[in-house]
């Protein structure tokens, strides 16, 4: 007697598909290299390498200090008004460094331009602060608009 009961078990679940109208799947609303793709932290930091980078060409000392970009700065840092920046020296195995606090420097500056401006200044300031010298001595341009 051979067994032809059948199996009354579910069938198999179908694999689900995010193309549900036939469309394709969906892809990024614009290509990596065009610039909608970059976050606003992303084009920050281009910003502030983009002036390292140009402080680097005259102070090759800069090598050793750690650039560094923090959203907003430590409560403690702070009294009536809100840093943009903050630099800090060397201390035994700690390179120095120098913090550009990216959220008050984004709320200070309305376009990309003067905020790349501002980018600018605050490492400047900050860079003068650590080598003990004058912004205008940093870099001549300081100030110019």
């Amino acid at each position: 007697m051979t067994d032809t009961t059948e199996s009354r078990d579910t069938p198999a679940p179908r694999p689900r598909h995010r193309d549900r109208h036939g469309r394709g799947m969906r892809g990024p609303v614009a290509p990596p290299q065009v610039p909608l793709s970059a976050s606003r932290a992303d084009t920050f930091r281009d910003l502030v390498l983009d002036s390292v980078e140009r402080l680097e060409r005259n102070w090759p000392q800069l090598a050793d200090v750690e650039f560094m970009i923090m959203e907003v700065p430590p409560p403690a840092a702070f009294g009536e008004t809100v840093p943009l920046g903050e630099a800090t020296p060397a201390e035994r195995k700690e390179p120095a460094r120098i913090v550009v606090y990216r959220r008050p420097v984004e709320l200070r500056s309305k376009s990309r331009d003067e905020r790349a401006l501002l980018v600018h200044e605050v490492v400047v300031e900050q860079v003068a602060d650590l080598l003990g010298l004058s912004p205008e001595t940093v870099d001549p341009r300081y100030g110019e608009e």
